[in-house]
């Protein structure tokens, strides 16, 4: 069997690409290796952004996502991708644990994982003050107090938006300067309500049923004490699940699939949505709106195959 699209990752993306890919009429399926559904929109607690679905909660918003990619005969197939190779103008794709397929366009939606700082806490209280994505669900935090942590682009960017509905913002930075854009080092200090705590780790996050406080250490004094907070807000960056696309399409310095909103790659046949391509904002709408770009771009290719 040969289908007219592979598409690689079951998170936003990859099951808007297969709803708009099943309405094309293109014979599709959709590779996904964990037991589950939606990606990392699983684990927000709620959604607050996503128009027409206000505070639902991510699983519930990821199950709406597969059931419409079922209603419309979507298939699905949980395996995980080793490899893609090329078999004259098709492409072959080796899984884990079943026979490989054959297909003449793939979509990689597998998105990407988020760096965790590995202290106690994080995942307890993860949806329960515990976020990775500021522009997510930073107005659940309306004048409280939150700390992000990081001192790059994204953690200076997630402070600022902080500030405009948070009471009080700490940024906890490991050094004694920021490796952000100085454009946005000259708004955060210039922001009355961000405090920098230099030099300054968190050893833990503590609570009873949601966050309370976080226990931090100076690195410089090696002093540790704590402080009341809301919220914890981690921008410490994110690895891009692109390890089998290595040699196959080109990718920037940190792994993310060059890209523009086409979804088209360097590489004949091979296209990607979502999380994994180089992108300026990273959100369930642009990575669903991905999935639909990428699916138009492997029609145009199709009608040339």
């Amino acid at each position: 069997m040969v289908y007219d699209l592979v598409i690689i990752g079951a998170g936003p993306s990859g099951l808007s690409a297969g709803i708009y890919a099943q309405r094309a009429m293109l014979k599709t399926v959709i590779l996904e290796k964990e037991s589950f559904y939606g990606g990392q929109v699983l684990s927000t607690y709620e959604v607050d952004n996503y128009p027409g679905f206000p505070l639902l909660g991510g699983f519930e918003l990821a199950d709406k996502f597969r059931e419409h990619a079922e209603s419309l005969g979507v298939d699905f197939i949980s395996s995980e991708v080793e490899k893609i190779a090329r078999d004259g103008d098709l492409l072959k794709i080796d899984l884990n644990d079943s026979q490989p397929l054959t297909t003449k366009a793939v979509i990689v939606a597998t998105g990407s994982i988020r760096k965790k700082l590995g202290i106690k806490g994080e995942d307890e209280f993860l949806g329960k003050g515990v976020s990775y994505c500021a522009t997510c669900d930073g107005a659940f935090f309306k004048e409280k107090i939150v700390t992000v942590v990081g001192g790059g682009d994204a953690a200076l960017k997630d402070a600022i938006y902080l500030s405009r509905v948070c009471k009080q913002v700490y940024i906890a930075n490991r050094s004694d300067s920021l490796k952000g854009a100085k454009r946005l080092q000259d708004v955060v200090d210039k922001t009355d309500n961000i405090h920098v705590l230099w030099e300054t780790e968190l050893e833990s996050i503590n609570g009873d049923s949601a966050v309370e406080n976080i226990g931090i250490i100076n690195k410089k004094s090696n002093e540790k004490s704590s402080i009341a907070v809301n919220g914890v807000f981690i921008a410490i960056g994110s690895n891009p699940m692109t390890k089998f696309l290595e040699g196959l399409v080109d990718m920037d310095g940190n792994g993310y699939v060059i890209s523009d909103e086409t979804g088209i790659t360097n590489a004949k046949g091979i296209f990607v949505a979502g999380d994994i391509r180089v992108k300026n904002l990273r959100q369930i709408i642009t990575a669903a709106a991905d999935g639909a770009n990428a699916v138009n771009s492997v029609e145009r290719y199709l009608e040339n195959f």
